[in-house]
């Protein structure tokens, strides 16, 4: 997978191995900008890394502060306080990541991925 993702200072280690394990690259937030940026310094340094954004925060998925279209890719965990689905989500977005693992499928999109819908397919948003 040739895949390039810039974690948010949010996302679980555990999500970062299981993205490295998949041949994937992360650039974690905390090698590049303080970790209490604002989300608008985040999303900008992940544009700059030419990077998906991958974030638990909800922030991101407001589409009217950040256009899916202005950006490489926005992925979103939804866990929503329940850190029990985190694998779960991680099933669902590793099975996703390869079956789409060029970049450019990412671009202007915001894909939501959450342990609790029913099929896959109904667990990712554009």
């Amino acid at each position: 997978m040739g895949l390039r993702f810039f974690a948010d200072h949010c996302i679980p280690s555990l999500v970062i191995q299981e993205l490295l394990n998949a041949g994937c690259e992360v650039l974690r937030l905390k090698d590049y900008i303080a970790i209490e940026s604002a989300d608008r310094i985040v999303i900008s340094t992940a544009q700059n890394l030419d990077s998906i954004l991958i974030s638990l925060n909800g922030d991101f998925t407001d589409k009217l502060n950040y256009p899916p279209a202005n950006y490489k890719g926005i992925i979103a965990l939804q866990v929503r306080n329940h850190p029990e689905t985190i694998l779960q989500v991680l099933i669902r977005l590793k099975n996703y990541l390869s079956m789409h693992p060029d970049m450019s499928f990412y671009k202007g999109k915001l894909i939501l991925v959450d342990a609790n819908r029913k099929g896959f397919e109904n667990s990712l948003e554009y």
